[in-house]
């Protein structure tokens, strides 16, 4: 349901820059309160890439945006019950502790532990359904913006050009609209990912499979950390983490194209683990990506303006706390909810509110991120998480 309010945003023109949880939940907002959006998507459609594993969302910020989206009922008949529990697996393969034994109890949607679980496909397709037809512009790739009296004029690769009154960067960790808000530059964290994902792995990775029961396994060992999600489409999606020089991220002799080099470098690396896991690099979708881990410094700042703002990885990236899509989609709400508030006096006042105390958030859960960087390499790392699942389960 769509209805028009009176603020001041309206009738001005909203463009937000990339469709991704935190864009599209703005959209569906916006919407919501008549506003004139539209989301511009560098993908040629909705089905062209894989999207990625799964995500929990939280009661106080993921799930808070679903609910204000009216769109609980479309989540619950997404979610997939159960695949929020893990195991704990040492390197070789055994069970140190396991949340499947509590069995799969009916989540409380209303409780603040409340953690369900969705493919990010699904959540993508469940945001993309709730808006109006042509909301989404796809085949959008941004190239650059310039100012055009009051508005923007956003050039796209396909040639197109449009205006809009207030421009949205939500464009990810690698934004290109950024750079039109602040100087400020992202830093490495000291950890890269590489991540990958076996399709059909009943059959082609049946002892991860296996292991895995439809939720997820945490391997902590030697400074490396290997986490693995069942997806709802019969694939699983693997990343493993670690501490390394940026450089070799950024220019590393491996071909990760090359299933020979691939296998190579994980026996090599893991010489030490089980072959269990050896499944995941001899069946993995190439090439597997790699992934530096980027972060804001904890005291960034800048001056509002008065028709530009970020939300997202595009405001406040930082290494995986478990808190990355939720913290989006709560920026997109708080950021909806500012704009059309009628007691700002303006667009810029609106934004420099939203961005006080998006800023303010991010900052604290970057220091959190940077606290799991170093338990979650540590030696003890394993010891560590099977006390922290003991502790939430007693």
């Amino acid at each position: 349901m769509y209805w028009k309010t009176n603020n001041m945003i309206d009738p001005k023109k909203i463009a937000i820059i990339g469709g991704g949880p935190g864009g599209l939940t703005l959209a569906r907002l916006l919407l919501q309160k008549g506003i004139d959006v539209k989301v511009y998507e560098r993908d040629l459609n909705r089905d062209v890439r894989s999207q990625g594993a799964t995500l929990d969302l939280h009661e106080n910020s993921g799930l808070k945006a679903i609910k204000a989206a009216d769109l609980l009922n479309e989540f619950k008949r997404a979610y997939r019950p159960g695949a929020e529990k893990g195991r704990v697996v040492d390197k070789m393969g055994n069970i140190l502790f396991d949340e499947h034994e509590k069995g799969t109890t009916e989540i409380d949607f209303d409780s603040p532990n409340a953690r369900p679980e969705i493919d990010r496909s699904d959540l993508r397709s469940l945001l993309l359904n709730s808006l109006l037809p042509d909301t989404v512009v796809w085949n959008s790739q941004f190239v650059r913006m310039t100012p055009a009296g009051a508005q923007w004029a956003i050039e796209f690769r396909n040639g197109a050009t449009v205006l809009a009154d207030v421009v949205i960067g939500a464009d990810g960790g690698n934004s290109k609209v950024r750079p039109f808000v602040t100087p400020i530059q992202p830093f490495y964290t000291g950890i890269t990912i590489l991540q990958g994902n076996v399709e059909n792995a009943k059959m082609k990775a049946p002892r991860v499979h296996e292991l895995l029961q439809g939720g997820k396994i945490y391997v902590h060992n030697a400074g490396k950390y290997l986490h693995i999600s069942a997806k709802g489409d019969g694939s699983i999606d693997f990343y493993i983490s670690i501490k390394i020089d940026e450089a070799w991220a950024n220019d590393s002799r491996i071909n990760f194209s090359d299933s020979t080099q691939v296998r190579q470098w994980f026996k090599t690396a893991f010489a030490e683990w089980g072959g269990v896991w050896f499944e995941l690099f001899d069946n993995a979708d190439l090439p597997i990506l790699i992934r530096p881990q980027y972060s804001i410094p904890l005291d960034q700042t800048w001056e509002a303006k008065s028709n530009l703002t970020l939300l997202g990885d595009a405001a406040h990236i930082m290494a995986p706390s478990g808190e990355g899509v939720n913290l989006a989609m709560l920026d997109a709400l708080e950021l909806s909810e500012c704009l059309t508030n009628e007691h700002f006096k303006d667009t810029q006042t609106a934004i420099a509110a939203y961005e006080t105390i998006m800023r303010e958030r991010a900052a604290q859960e970057a220091a959190t991120s940077f606290e799991m960087i170093e338990w979650m390499h540590a030696e003890d790392a394993q010891d560590r998480i099977v006390e922290f699942f003991k502790g939430i389960t007693a």
